[in-house]
């Protein structure tokens, strides 16, 4: 029986809550969809206040499971440190609570459409191409600015489970976008040592 997003990481943080597992475990039991699943459940913490230091580890792992998928991988592997990482209960628990702010716009704007683009193999790998970019924005050192690319990653990853071809196409302008404004940002923070002696003159 397939199920939506929404019900799958409802039912998988429950898990989580309930009985920590390796992020391992996680894969064999989620098979392909785990691609987009553990994904979207190791950039869900940074849509909400969470403890520090999460952004490498679970960058990490978020960028070598979207380079798999650039390389046309259906199988999912991480190497056996990442693996044997259990997700914290306490995390669950937030992202339980908090779930249902993020579920709600996907039941709205998320189905199965234009199923052509959505079942590509091209489509698979240009999502991993666009998560990888979109989690190298979010273990980037600009403060601040981690929900921006969280949102990108969150929408390809419900795209992709939700086969929403549509939502795809819309996830990739998304994608555009968010690099643009990181892009002004960025050259923003450049431009502001040499800025700031000119404004207090």
């Amino acid at each position: 029986m397939h199920l939506g997003f929404s019900q799958e990481i409802k039912s998988l943080l429950q898990h989580l809550a309930e009985q920590p597992l390796t992020l391992g475990d996680i894969l064999a039991e989620t098979s392909e969809r785990g691609f987009s699943l553990v994904i979207a459940l190791l950039v869900l913490p940074f849509l909400f206040p969470m403890p520090p230091g999460l952004t490498g580890p679970f960058g990490a792992a978020c960028l070598l499971l979207s380079m798999q998928m650039v390389l046309g991988r259906r199988s999912p592997w991480l190497p056996k440190k990442m693996a044997n990482y259990k997700f914290p209960r306490r995390f669950a628990h937030i992202l339980l609570h908090n779930l249902r702010r993020v579920t709600r716009i996907v039941e709205k704007i998320a189905r199965p459409r234009l199923a052509r683009i959505a079942k590509s193999s091209w489509a698979w790998r240009f999502n991993g191409f666009c998560i990888s970019w979109l989690t190298l924005l979010l273990i980037s050192p600009i403060p601040l600015t981690n929900p921006i690319p969280t949102i990108g990653i969150l929408l390809l990853a419900v795209a992709t489970v939700e086969s929403d071809g549509l939502l795809m196409c819309i996830s990739y302008v998304i994608t555009v976008f968010i690099t643009g404004l990181f892009a002004f940002i960025g050259y923003g923070l450049w431009l502001a040592p040499s800025l700031l002696p000119a404004i207090f003159r």
